[in-house]
Parts: C-alpha cells; structure tokens; sequence
C-alpha cells in the first residue's frame, strides 16, 4: 500500500521494529486535559494531531516505542488505517487516543519529570559523547576470540531516566556481551530470591584490593565481594537452581521489554579459554566454598552462560534505570527487584565495581558502576537515571577507556557526585530542576502574550503548568497586563461577568472607579470591539 507522506512518516513513528509493547490498564481520564492538549496543538477543530503530538512527545523524552504508550500508540495506529489519506483528528478523536495513557502525558508535557528540560539535557549528553569520541588508547581484549572481532571505534552511549525518559547517541543498537556487568545483575536476582543474610553466608562485601580474577580468599574463607570471579561463581551456584531461563526472564524485565540475547560463540569461547575460572572454581572447591551438593562444574558452566548474555546499550541503560529506581522498571512499572536487593547491590557497586580501578573511580566519580572486559561500563545515578556506555578498547585494568573517561566527565558538567553539595556547588549543572533563567523566560513570554492577547498562547503556558499568577519585577501579574492592553472584555468569566460586572456585583467602589475611569480616558473603536469579540468567542470554545 502506497501511503501519502505524512501517513508514511506517521507509520515509522508507530511501528518501530524493535519493540512489542505491553498492553498497560487503562488510568481514569481527566474530562479537561485532552481538550486542552488539542487545543494547544491546533487552532482548529480538525488538525493534523499526530505529527505535532510525536515532535512534542520526542522533547519530553519519551519514545513511541515505550510499553506505557502502547494503548495510545495503538490508536493512532488504528485512525491512519482507517483514514484513506492525511491523518485529520478532531477532538473526539484524539481525546479516545491518548485517553489510557492521560496522566503519564500530563506529567510529561508539563516537565514534571525527573528532568523537566530534557532536550537541553541531551544536547549536553550529545557533547560529551563526541568529546569522549576522540579520546584514543586501550587495546579490544583478544584473549576470548568473540571478543577481540569487535571494532575499536564502536562507541554508543544510552541513558534511561527513573521517569522513562530515554536518549542514545552512537552505536546504541550493536548488541554486545555483559560479561562481568552480569554480576551486579545475578546478584541483585539472588538477594531478592534468597536474601541478604543467606548470600552472604557464602561471599563477603569487602573490596578485595587484588585483581578480578585472583586466586584469593578473605580472612573467613569467603570470596572478598560478588564483584571479582570467585563471589559470581559462587552466586551462580546459588542461583543454578533457578536456571538460566528464569535468570533470563528477570534481565528482560529489569531490560522492559528491550533486547537482551544470548551468544552462543562467545559461551563456548568462554568455555574453552577459561582455564583461570576453572582453576578458581576448584580453589573454591577445596575450601568448601560451595553450598552443600553444589556441583562447581556446573556453577561455572552457569556463570559462563550469564557472562555471554547479550544486550545493547539501549536495553542495559534500562536495566541501569531499574536499578536507579529501586527495583522498579521505569518503562513498564513493574516492580522486579526488591529494594534491599537494589541497595546493597548499589552499595558494592560503588565500592567494588570497578575492578582494582574501584577506589579512583569512587573518589572521581562518586557513583555505582560496573564495568566488563567486553567495553561496557553500566553506572546508576540513584533516584536520577541509569547510563550505558559501550566501547570495547580497555585499559591495562580492564576498563572502557572512553567509557571511564565519559563518566568523569559527565560528573565534572552535573552534580551527580554522591558527595557534590547540591546548595553550594554552583559551577556545575543541576538537570533535575529548572533554572531561574528558564523561569523569567517564562514569566516574559506569558505577560507578552498576555498584552498581545495571544489566548492560543496562554492555553499553552496554562498546559505546560506555568504559574498564570506568577508575578514580574513590577509585582504585575498577565491579568494586570491583559487589562493594560485593553483586552479587558477578553476576561470574561464563565458566568458571563466581566471584571467590571464583579466589582459592581460586590460592592468594590474603588476597583469600579478605576475600570470606569479608564474606559473613558481610553475609548474603544468598534473595530477593536470587533477583534475583541472575534477572540471571546475563541476563548468560549476552550472554556
């Protein structure tokens, strides 16, 4: 079927190819925001919606991917089918379309997310992955085949907000092998299935000063952290009994519905390279590290199975955003960690994720990460959002170059460090809360819109949450200046008085005084009553 452009453009939006949304229960519909949204995007009854509603979806930072938009997708879906040529909406119409899905929009539209400007936001992201792009060095690992076939100059950064908001630049949509980012992950999955004293039974929470794959042991016989290869072993033994299937089912929802796979090559590389895990699994072994009939070739054929799961940036950044949101999915809702789990998964991130590098980055960076040998770097901004970063040349200590380097640069631009003073540090930006520049901007658009009387223009300021008494230097609020402008018969109220009828009606001789005055100093031409008339008839349709 030949679709005319707009309808084609309008087809990429609703069907991308990556995701099956989740069908999500349908919140009550608030009768005045839909009306209100509608109006704001069209100054007629039958408007092209669909394409404005996707432009002002995208500036938020949803995406129509999301599982939360499904039902809303799925309308719009239905109306181009049904419409032989351009989309037209009325009001009726795109009011069913976004009905299901009302309070996420509303919370959307009126930057009431985790980031309210967010586009700004991006645009910083979008400089620090081209800056972190330059950035040379570090060797692909080769000592697992699959693994060295990578190119050097990959380079994808995602991020996930706790909101769902989401932005990715580069090759974001490469799939590659968590490798140890798995462990943070099965270890989470063990605390929420089995709980925190039973795990750490069999594995301490102490950095272990030594390298990730050391034979050695802490003082109780006890792996040092779930971090370095002899504490995933032994979590992985703890975790067999749920199979690699069920490990696999919390990833896709930690991941909400993004993709996570499975590479079988880099699993039997895995096997035939791992002669130090085989050594370490022994060493465990003898010092009865195990639980009781735990078979260790059995744990490490598991853990080498979760090493070689495969997702792409995109995904793991909503893993990350799991984590950052206490257990809870930000793009389903669904809660799939407990928030113990989260906490002291997050807690031997930051001080044990980094390989031997954990301290510096700690003390740099101030925030939760792992990294692995595959190039990815996941780190959690708690309560705030989850990144993933991916490029496989490392370091001599088996980090991301540009992904350590994309970290402390984004720290050094936000106050994201754990221990930033969020009151006086003022050099660096605050994402999560508008600016006073932003504010003032807004207070200077809604009172010239207010002196033009641009009624579009206040419908809009009103949906985006904007204050409609918020008050200028002069103490004047956009009613003042919308009387000041002579668009005084303008305000009508919805019982049909104007400010003038009010004053009269309750006795206020002095507000009278000063409405009568100015009418006679400042006549009015039937011409201007005319344009006047034409915009209060506007105004009747909205109100």
């Amino acid at each position: 079927m030949c679709l005319p452009p707009l309808q084609s453009r309008l087809q990429d939006c609703l069907n991308p190819s990556h995701h099956n949304p989740i069908p999500l229960s349908p919140p009550p519909l608030p009768s005045h925001f839909s009306r209100s949204n509608f109006v704001s995007l069209s100054h007629s009854h039958f408007v092209n919606v669909p394409l404005s509603f996707f432009q002002a979806l995208r500036s938020t930072g949803l995406l129509t991917s999301d599982p939360r938009l499904s039902d809303c997708m799925r309308q719009l879906r239905q109306s181009m089918q049904d419409s032989a040529g351009t989309v037209m909406m009325d009001q009726t119409l795109f009011r069913k379309c976004v009905g299901a899905n009302i309070l996420l929009l509303t919370q959307a539209f009126r930057r009431k997310f985790i980031i309210p400007d967010f586009e700004a936001f991006a645009s910083n992201i979008n400089q620090l992955y081209y800056s972190t792009q330059r950035q040379v060095g570090g060797h692909v690992a080769d000592y697992i085949p699959q693994l060295a076939k990578f190119s050097p100059d990959l380079w994808g950064v995602s991020l996930c907000t706790v909101d769902g908001q989401r932005h990715s630049a580069g090759d974001t949509k490469v799939p590659f092998c968590l490798q140890s980012c798995v462990k943070p992950l099965e270890y989470a999955i063990a605390v929420h299935e089995i709980g925190t004293e039973h795990v750490h039974r069999y594995v301490g929470k102490e950095p272990s000063g030594l390298k990730f794959n050391q034979l050695s042991l802490d003082e109780e016989d006890k792996p040092h952290n779930p971090m370095v290869n002899a504490g995933a072993i032994v979590i992985s033994s703890l975790l067999k009994v749920r199979g690699f299937l069920g490990v696999m089912e919390y990833l896709k929802k930690m991941a909400g519905t993004e993709y996570v796979g499975f590479s079988n090559a880099t699993f039997q590389s895995e096997k035939e390279t791992g002669d130090r895990n085989f050594a370490i699994g022994y060493y465990l072994k003898e010092k009865k590290c195990f639980p009781k009939n735990a078979d260790m070739i059995a744990a490490l054929d598991f853990y080498f199975q979760l090493c070689s799961i495969e997702v792409t940036c995109e995904s793991g950044s909503v893993m990350a955003a799991t984590l950052a949101n206490g257990g809870i999915c930000p793009i389903t809702g669904e809660q799939v960690l407990s928030a113990e789990a989260v906490r002291n998964t997050l807690s031997l991130m930051h001080s044990c994720g980094m390989y031997d590098f954990s301290g510096q980055f700690a003390f740099h960076v101030g925030l939760p990460a792992k990294s692995g040998v595959s190039g990815a770097v996941l780190l959690v901004v708690p309560n705030v959002m989850g990144i993933m970063c991916w490029s496989p040349p490392l370091d001599r200590v088996g980090n991301s170059v540009r992904g350590i380097h994309f970290c402390q640069e984004l720290v050094s631009l936000f106050n994201f460090h754990n221990y930033d003073n969020l009151r006086h540090f003022a050099r660096k930006l605050d994402p999560r809360r508008q600016s006073l520049d932003d504010r003032n901007k807004s207070v200077v658009n809604l009172m010239f819109a207010a002196y033009s009387g641009d009624v579009s223009a206040l419908r809009r300021f009103a949906l985006s949450a904007v204050d409609m008494e918020e008050k200028d230097y002069d103490s004047r609020t956009a009613l003042h200046v919308f009387f000041l402008a002579a668009h005084i018969f303008l305000c009508v109220i919805r019982w049909g008085n104007t400010p003038l009828d009010d004053a009269r009606q309750f006795g206020w001789d002095g507000v009278v005084s000063v409405l009568t005055e100015y009418q006679r100093l400042y006549p009015r031409s039937s011409e201007s009553e005319t344009e006047d008339q034409r915009k209060l008839d506007t105004l009747k349709v909205v109100v």
